[in-house]
């Protein structure tokens, strides 16, 4: 009897192990990557320039589109975090003014963030996904509280 529990025991507990990640990884470190069924794809990496009005800030990205590009409407990215914490990424939809991307931030609001779901694949290497279909348009992932953006656009 003893020998049976035993033997369930470690079965049941080599069922919840985690599944090592055997698909593409990062080239670059704290730069999201847009999974493509085996293939990664940088996303635009670029620093929103801040306009403050009494009640919102706008952040501006130069350019109409971005250069990375998905069909997918619920994108997926990989990420080798170092100086970047993925669990503080937050994600938003740009709009298009004077051949620029921006989106405006309410000071006491602040934006509509679009919900991700974020899970560490092993040690530093994380999932980064959005949590509900994106329309098609230019988005931007950044870190909380920064001026830094990945870009990219939904078609």
């Amino acid at each position: 009897m003893t020998k049976r529990v035993f033997c369930l025991l470690v079965l049941s507990a080599a069922g919840f192990a985690a599944e090592k990640y055997e698909g593409p990884r990062p080239k670059k470190a704290d730069l999201p990557y847009l999974l493509h069924a085996s293939k990664l794809e940088e996303t635009e990496g670029a620093e929103a320039k801040r306009e403050s009005q009494k009640n919102a800030d706008t952040y501006i990205v130069a350019g109409a589109s971005s250069t990375a590009k998905t069909p997918l409407a619920e994108p997926i990215f990989i990420m080798q975090a170092e100086k970047i914490s993925p669990e503080r990424m937050e994600l938003y939809r740009f709009d298009m003014k004077n051949g620029q991307r921006s989106v405006t931030l309410s000071k006491r609001k602040g934006g509509k963030v679009l919900r991700l779901t974020v899970k560490r694949l092993e040690g530093r290497l994380w999932r980064i996904e959005a949590a509900e279909p994106l329309e098609n348009g230019e988005y931007a992932l950044t870190p909380d509280g920064s001026d830094i953006v990945f870009c990219f656009q939904v078609y």
